[in-house]
């Protein structure tokens, strides 16, 4: 006679998980994702009140609690009006970045992919100074809503070139890569032979920075990042098949071609609000899913970790581009640049090992 033996279902705790229940609805976290995640939370409010108070004239948090609830006082010039909208900025612009880099590197399944590779950057740039060429944009409040046309449209046109009977992650790249270098020759173009002040204006943007910028720029952002919520749910529950390979996903029910396409869209849309918000600041998209992922151990790249950390770094870099050497202001998207050249060698060094 032969003994039939039945293995019982691993529990979600054997696996790092755990059901959160709560009136009927159930919902299943990862436990580590879920402490990083609160960890993240605490040093991004951290490293926002310190960037509130720190600056060419220091502003204790107890005036910054004061300013923050309306009473206003001797700092609400420094604090409210020049500090706050530029550290919300900064982390609505790092949210965007974070989420758009792990939704890209989800679909290229290429971890050294970013929105700049697909040519986001490098259309947001190209549009704003053929706009600025050709006088199309008198007012210098129009150039973000350029910004992030121009970005949609080489995005576009990278996934349309793309395209042969479905779209393969590494020629999605590889195509990226080459229209971002014939759009960077039309800015090289432009700044060599624009004059100097209207050459000078370009520079400053394609640094990519925070200075002069706040609720103007950060209202349309945030408009964006609240509309897309419904979107970043389903592609949260997308994220996890697709991060396996193609053939497994389609066996689980995914549609791999519309899924990715989706996540594409949103992800481009939500880097070129950011772009044209305060210019392309490099290298955030890039590490920010990266970092999220390795500090939470989840198979698949975390948004919401990523959306923190994404934030994190971008408010932390401003606050060290601002104070570094005063009185001069490092455009952050500099300082990112700096710090994020080692962190792509190590990867590739990483990739090449493997």
């Amino acid at each position: 006679m032969t003994r039939t033996t039945t293995t019982a279902p691993a529990h979600p705790r054997s696996a790092g998980l755990f059901v959160l229940r709560h009136r009927g609805l159930s919902l299943l976290l990862h436990r580590r994702s879920a402490a990083v995640t609160t960890v993240l939370l605490v040093l991004l409010a951290g490293v926002m009140l310190l960037s509130a108070c720190v600056g060419q004239s220091y502003v204790p948090p107890g005036e910054v609690w004061q300013v923050l609830r309306g009473h206003g006082g001797p700092y609400d010039l420094i604090v409210g009006e020049l500090r706050v909208p530029r550290i919300v900025l900064g982390a609505l612009v790092g949210t965007a970045l974070g989420l758009a880099g792990a939704l890209v590197q989800t679909v290229t399944r290429n971890p050294l992919a970013s929105p700049d590779v697909i040519g986001v950057g490098h259309g947001a740039a190209a549009a704003t100074v053929l706009a600025l060429a050709t006088g199309t944009v008198a007012s210098p409040g129009a150039l973000p809503a350029v910004a992030v046309t121009g970005g949609l449209a080489a995005a576009a046109l990278v996934y349309v070139l793309a395209w042969r009977h479905g779209m393969q992650p590494s020629r999605f790249v590889l195509t990226g890569v080459g229209i971002g270098v014939a759009l960077s020759a039309i800015v090289q173009l432009y700044l060599t032979e624009s004059e100097l002040a209207e050459a000078e204006q370009v520079k400053l943007w394609l640094t990519g920075s925070l200075n002069g910028r706040g609720w103007e720029q950060a209202g349309p952002l945030s408009w964006v990042l609240l509309l897309s919520l419904p979107a970043l749910v389903w592609a949260n529950r997308a994220l996890r098949p697709l991060g396996l390979d193609p053939d497994t996903a389609a066996a689980l029910g995914v549609r791999v071609q519309r899924t990715q396409l989706g996540l594409t869209v949103l992800g481009v849309v939500l880097a070129a609000t950011a772009t044209g918000a305060a210019g392309p600041i490099g290298f955030v998209a890039l590490t920010g899913p990266q970092l999220a992922r390795r500090l939470t151990r989840t198979p698949h790249l975390p948004l919401l970790a990523s959306a923190l950390t994404g934030a994190f770094i971008v408010v932390a870099a401003d606050l060290v581009a601002r104070t570094l050497v005063p009185p001069l202001e490092i455009p952050v998207g500099a300082l990112t640049s700096l710090v994020g050249g080692p962190y792509l060698l190590w990867l590739l060094g990483r990739s090449g090992r493997r």
